[in-house]
């Protein structure tokens, strides 16, 4: 088993990086690479940078230099739904480009059946057995996540809470989830909340980020042990 695990930001692959065995860094499109074992696992970790594009960009890389067969995106994420708190935790069962047009994935390539990225189910399975460990030191929520092209404070909030009801928004698990689909890798996304529309906006972003990435990692911990 390798796995790749995609985040966004420097800040939010760095608690992870500090738990990995690192064995090489391979630099790549600007991008650093690194590989060694994870909690017992082979594993691939970096930050790919914010919006679509570079998420997209580095999941393919990823995909194509280290043949990973699953892939977990780990970050933060705004918090969208009144029930999902400051420093809870979504866990995608699906995703979605929020600001795309429709039938842009269903009427051409790749032809999918809905516009949503299904979560992989085996992965699903073990993040929900992980989640019930560790309840108790955490609050974590599964269900859907929307991926827009901009970073959401009070615009356009309304118009994704009533077209896709999302627990959370962020700008790259669509797109990460939309690599793994046209190649068949295993995917599945683990988002922490930074800001809500009641604190929202760049300071509660980066005033959260920091606790938030660390609740990330300890919960890609606790289904790296599922998954062993």
């Amino acid at each position: 088993m390798k796995i790749g695990i995609i985040c966004a930001g420097d800040e939010e692959v760095e608690p992870i990086l500090k738990e990995m065995e690192i064995t090489g860094t391979t630099e790549k499109a600007m991008l650093k690479i690194h590989e060694g074992t994870l909690w017992g696992i082979d594993t691939v970790a970096l930050f790919c940078g914010a919006c679509r594009s570079n998420a997209a960009l580095a999941t393919q890389l990823v995909i194509d230099l280290y043949d990973v067969d699953r892939i977990i995106n780990v970050g933060a994420g705004g918090g969208m739904d009144p029930v999902v708190r400051i420093l809870d935790t979504v866990i995608a069962e699906e995703c979605i480009y929020c600001d795309i047009q429709e039938r842009v994935l269903t009427g051409y390539h790749p032809w999918m059946g809905s516009d949503w990225f299904k979560s992989d189910p085996d992965l699903l399975l073990a993040a929900r057995k992980a989640a019930q460990k560790i309840s108790s030191k955490y609050k974590i929520h599964f269900g859907k996540i929307a991926t827009s092209e901009k970073f959401i404070i009070d615009e356009g909030r309304k118009e994704i809470m009533e077209k896709f009801s999302p627990l959370s928004v962020d700008m790259e698990t669509a797109a990460i989830a939309h690599v793994c689909y046209v190649n068949k890798v295993p995917f599945l996304a683990i988002r922490t909340i930074t800001d809500t529309e009641e604190y929202s906006g760049d300071d509660n972003y980066n005033g959260n980020l920091e606790e938030a990435t660390y609740i990330g990692r300890d919960i890609t911990k606790a289904l790296f042990e599922e998954l062993r």
